[in-house]
């Protein structure tokens, strides 16, 4: 509950700040921008995540939102954005005052929460490897529209995909990169369910 609202929290000021900051005011332009961001879409799929298994748990989104390969596809997209964040971006910006609480809770907070949702509460050894390339799903549409997206309006939301400066060879090969490390990721993830889920199988000894 406690993270759910933390990550609403986060998504609402974002959107504000875009509104004020970004757009001056133009509601429609600041909602495009606001869903042209990975971190944002990956926020938005934790505070679901979040919230629908316990707010709906009965219902056919709370029921999917349970499902342990649904939840552990978005642990893997959250940790990128996480990662991603901490090693190529935080050094290109200051954020201050209410950008920087905005940007600490979907970085650090959410992230963080969800691995500890993900460990403690998502029940393991049900997952298949080939599952990660099914969670790729996500990241390839991102990484069709984006460089699409930025082609028309002039937007990109991060540097590493804006194809005007680095040529759309560095943007595929860039685009190529995150996609290896999604299923990278995917697969180290899918092992450690794998383990935990035999490490929890295994009958306990009530010998001396």
């Amino acid at each position: 509950m406690v993270a759910a609202t933390l990550g609403w929290f986060a998504l609402i000021l974002q959107y504000a700040l875009i509104v004020k900051y970004k757009t001056d005011g133009d509601l429609i332009a600041a909602a495009i921008r606001f869903f042209s961001y990975f971190t944002l879409l990956s926020n938005i799929l934790v505070a679901l995540a979040m919230t629908l298994p316990w707010l709906a748990p009965d219902t056919r989104f709370g029921r999917f939102f349970l499902e342990p390969a649904v939840r552990t596809a978005i642990l893997a997209y959250i940790i990128i954005v996480a990662v991603i964040y901490h090693v190529v971006l935080r050094k290109l910006w200051n954020p201050q005052g209410w950008e920087y609480v905005a940007d600490t809770i979907e970085h650090v907070v959410a992230p963080t929460l969800y691995v500890i949702d993900w460990l403690l509460f998502v029940p393991k050894g049900t997952l298949k490897f080939g599952s990660a390339f099914i969670w790729l799903l996500f990241p390839l549409a991102y990484a069709v529209f984006s460089p699409i997206h930025g082609a028309l309006t002039g937007f990109y939301p991060y540097p590493f995909i804006d194809g005007t400066k680095l040529g759309y060879d560095k943007v595929l090969t860039n685009m190529g990169g995150l996609v290896g490390a999604f299923t990278g990721l995917g697969l180290f993830l899918i092992g450690v369910d794998r383990g935990l889920g035999r490490i929890k199988k295994q009958p306990t000894s009530n010998g001396a």
